[in-house]
């Protein structure tokens, strides 16, 4: 509600503003306004350029009140803002790292798992399944040498290197 409050007090601020500029001139001339925005976001008018701000617009008023080349850019930006991210940009840039982490991590554990039943698959003796009832399903020599090339191929995918 408060902001609602500060938003509107701001509306009226600039109404009024706008008001004055526009009857303080005189029928020959053009008023400049610079809109900047400053360091905590608050967006400021001033009939001076601003030396620090980002996004600083110059709006020129005419005589009739209209503005004159609306959305001209000043061209003046804050030399240390200039080319920093956003707070918006930093925010993405970390949850991309964070998920790139994950996605690693992910990635080095099913490396060793498929490692590990490569292993399994080499060491010889009974393999089997558990099939779809809980029971157990023993593998022929042919089935585990066609589970051995699968996960050979897996890790080929997922490890970036062939394991023996």
């Amino acid at each position: 509600m408060a902001y609602a409050s500060k938003i509107h007090t701001a509306v009226k601020l600039l109404s009024s503003t706008a008001c004055m500029l526009m009857l303080s001139m005189n029928a020959s001339q053009a008023i400049q306004v610079y809109k900047s925005i400053g360091a905590y976001g608050e967006v400021k008018y001033s009939q001076h350029a601003p030396q620090v701000g980002k996004n600083i617009e110059l709006i020129e008023f005419r005589s009739d009140g209209r503005q004159n080349n609306a959305g001209q850019l000043a061209g003046k930006t804050d030399a240390s803002q200039s080319n920093a991210p956003s707070a918006e940009e930093q925010r993405v840039a970390a949850l991309e790292t964070r998920i790139k982490e994950q996605e690693a991590q992910a990635n080095a554990q099913r490396c060793q798992s498929l490692r590990n039943n490569l292993t399994n698959l080499n060491v010889g003796g009974r393999i089997y399944e558990m099939d779809a009832s809980g029971k157990r399903q023993y593998l022929d020599g042919r089935e585990i040498e066609l589970k051995r090339e699968r996960v050979q191929q897996a890790i080929s995918q997922y490890c970036g290197n062939a394991a023996t």
